[in-house]
This record gives C-alpha cells, sequence and structure tokens, in this order.
C-alpha cells in the first residue's frame, strides 16, 4: 500500500521480547489517564533516529509489525460488541490500564470507568437513588493468587486490548492469510485471517498472569469452542483498525467485534469521577463476561 511507513522487523522483535505490552496494575487508580503528553505518555522525540525499513511483508512479518504499531499507540476509541455486552469509550493499554465505557445495551451499569486498580460505575439516576444522590460506586478486587492487585474488569480489558489480539495472530505456529485490500470508511485497509484456538490465544499472552489466561481461554471458548477464527484490518500505517472473532463451542459462539479509532488520539481520557460523588462500596468480585 502506497505511503506506508514501516518499521524494521529486527525492532519488532526486538520489543516484543521486551514484554512492553503488559496491562498495567500496582499503583492505586485514583489518578485519571489522559492523552494530554506526560513523563509516562509523550510521544517519542522527533530528534529520534529514524528505523530501518524491514524486508518482511510476509502476512506474519505484518502482523508483527502491527503490535508493535499498536504498543506505540498506546490508546484507541473502542467500539465493541461482545456477546450481549455493547458499549463504546476510550481504552488505554499501555503503560496502565484505563477505559471509560458507556454501555448501548442493558448491563450492570450505564457507564464504567477503569483507573488501572480501582473501578468506578454508575454515572446514572438509578445509582444515585440507591446512594443517597452521589452517582458513582468506587471499588476494587481481590488480588491475584500471587498478591499483586488485578485491573477490574480484567476480562473485558483483554478482549478490547488490541496487542493481544495481535500477538495471538501473530503467535508462532499460526498461519495468517492475507485476504485482500478493502475499502473501509474513507480509506483502504489490508485485510488479514488467521485460524487458531482459544487456547493458543490464551496462551500467546505471556505478559498476562495465568488466571487471566485461564479467563481469557473460557470467555473465547464457549462451551469448548474447538476452533476460533480472527479477520484484522489494518490500516496504511499498519495499526488495526477493526477485528472480528468467531468461534463455534459445544454450548454456544464466540462473535465479537471491536473497531479502533482516534488511535493515539490527544484528547482521549478515563477520568475518575469526582470524590464528592462517589461512595466507596470495598472489595468486590467481578463476574466473567457471559455469552
Amino acid at each position: 500500500m502506497a505511503g506506508r511507513q514501516r518499521l524494521a522487523a529486527v525492532a519488532v522483535v526486538a520489543l516484543l521480547a521486551s514484554g512492553l505490552s503488559g496491562c498495567g496494575g500496582g499503583d492505586d487508580g485514583s489518578a485519571a489517564a489522559s492523552g494530554s503528553p506526560s513523563p509516562s505518555s509523550a510521544p517519542p522525540s522527533s530528534a529520534s533516529p529514524s528505523p530501518a525499513k524491514p524486508t518482511d511483508r510476509s502476512p506474519h512479518g505484518v502482523l508483527l509489525s502491527a503490535q508493535l504499531a499498536m504498543q506505540t499507540a498506546r490508546r484507541a476509541k473502542v467500539s465493541y460488541r461482545l456477546g450481549a455486552d455493547a458499549g463504546s469509550g476510550p481504552l488505554f493499554w499501555q503503560p496502565k490500564t484505563a477505559l471509560q465505557i458507556k454501555r448501548s445495551t442493558l448491563a450492570e451499569a450505564e457507564q464504567l470507568i477503569v483507573v488501572d486498580t480501582v473501578a468506578y460505575q454508575g454515572g446514572d439516576a438509578a445509582t444515585a437513588a440507591r446512594q443517597g444522590g452521589k452517582h458513582w460506586e468506587r471499588f476494587t478486587v481481590p488480588p491475584d493468587p500471587d498478591g499483586r492487585k488485578e485491573v477490574p474488569y480484567a476480562g473485558l480489558v483483554d478482549l478490547l486490548n488490541p496487542v493481544e489480539a495481535l500477538a495471538a495472530a501473530g503467535a508462532d505456529g499460526v498461519d495468517p492469510v492475507f485476504v485482500g485490500e478493502e475499502k473501509y470508511e474513507d480509506s483502504t485497509v489490508e485485510h488479514y485471517r488467521v485460524t487458531t484456538t482459544a487456547e493458543r490465544y490464551a496462551a500467546a499472552q505471556t505478559q498476562l498472569p495465568q488466571a487471566r489466561r485461564d479467563g481469557l481461554r473460557a470467555a473465547l471458548a464457549p462451551g469448548g469452542s474447538i476452533s476460533l477464527t480472527l479477520d484484522l484490518w489494518l490500516n496504511d500505517k499498519d495499526q488495526l483498525v477493526r477485528l472480528q472473532r468467531t468461534g463455534t463451542g459445544d454450548s454456544g459462539r464466540a462473535d465479537d467485534s471491536v473497531l479502533y479509532t482516534d488511535l493515539a488520539g490527544a484528547l482521549l481520557s478515563a477520568q475518575a469521577p469526582a470524590e464528592t460523588d462517589t461512595v466507596d462500596t470495598g472489595v468486590r468480585t467481578v463476574s466473567p463476561l457471559a455469552r
């Protein structure tokens, strides 16, 4: 595709091996995640030398480049449909996890905010009526088996995280196929397809603790799906703009769709609600997504 900005395959492999696709956790999440430049979110200096162009434009090489491109983007606005759940809003996957989702389907709460290891849900009249006029419930979730603070709604984050999808698509032993160029909105994108399994998808997430890999595998394999098909559409910067996951199991079907826009958008933010409009409900167990 003309005008495509490429990154060296060697640089791709080096960065992927360094484990920079972590999903956050550890610090208290009372601070907001924002797209504004800061020591942790400022773009690389323009004085940095330009990387050499890669030579590997095989489907596997392109998906590795896409994984690096999304690691670099670090944030996007997502619009998703995951089974019976649908919503949209900003998602940050690096350097800390944050999201601010407004749901478009009936769910536990109208809005959901996660800032690192703290979550807020509500933002509606029903929550205010239940909590004496305060619109938001603040809570954390139990630590993981190793005692580390866990990210609330980690199961939702893992299904939306584009770096995780690309890690699964580019994993060793997976044979991606270039489907072709297609028109998407006002641009041309490249469509790739991968056939894998829920087990291999989860196993590719080596940056996640085992409990989260187990939860991801269960969410992707309703009733024990035999195969999982990933369709991925990349723009001219090798950034993922659309993801489709389909799979059939013994007692259910995975059929997920995620759109990524405003990649690295400077105005994206996930802001914790005002403390005066928040009630702390303590520690809460967050149920896995149902199909």
